[in-house]
């Protein structure tokens, strides 16, 4: 498949069958998130994988949406502020920017296999530091909800309004 077409599947999934996923679907999709980009190659992330029901009721008390409650499965995204690059300059802290990068490429080894998943931001995440005991230095950054969709044809009717490429590229200068 080629990349555009893998980006072109993937989608926001906002209702999953009521199906566990796989451990070794679940491995590769965070094997795909190591193997991410990071500025200096710090790699300052960490991801929590809850699929136990009890663990999952606390990240659903971090965003009330019916559909959110239909996942299987939740990986969280978080950034270690204690392992990333500061660019010297400004001080400009990548956590945020390599975490997204690898949070990306959890959304798209999911879609190659065939699961949705669904990034999700805005999200309680004092409630969720706390449910889940995170050290201050490590920040939740996305919640992906992550599951087989209820139709397998979700991704295909569900539209992708995007830009142009004329109104969001600009050649040789602004």
């Amino acid at each position: 498949m080629k990349f555009t077409e893998l980006c072109n599947q993937r989608c926001s999934v906002r209702d999953f069958k009521d199906v566990p996923v796989e451990r070794k679907k679940l491995e590769e999709v965070l094997e795909a998130a190591r193997l991410a980009p990071s500025a200096v190659n710090f790699q300052p992330w960490q991801f929590i994988v809850v699929r136990e029901n009890e663990n999952c009721k606390k990240v659903q008390e971090c965003y009330h949406r019916d559909w959110f409650k239909s996942a299987p499965c939740y990986i969280i995204v978080c950034a270690d502020h204690s392992q990333s690059w500061k660019r010297k300059t400004d001080n400009k802290d990548f956590a945020d920017v390599d975490a997204s990068i690898a949070a990306e490429h959890i959304c798209l080894s999911a879609a190659s296999l065939g699961l949705g998943t669904c990034w999700v931001c805005n999200f309680d995440p004092e409630t969720l530091k706390e449910n889940f005991s995170l050290p201050s230095e490590i920040e939740p950054l996305v919640i992906i909800p992550i599951g087989y969709p209820s139709n397998a044809d979700y991704c295909k009717e569900s539209s992708k309004t995007r830009k142009s490429i004329t109104e969001i590229v600009k050649w040789e200068k602004y």
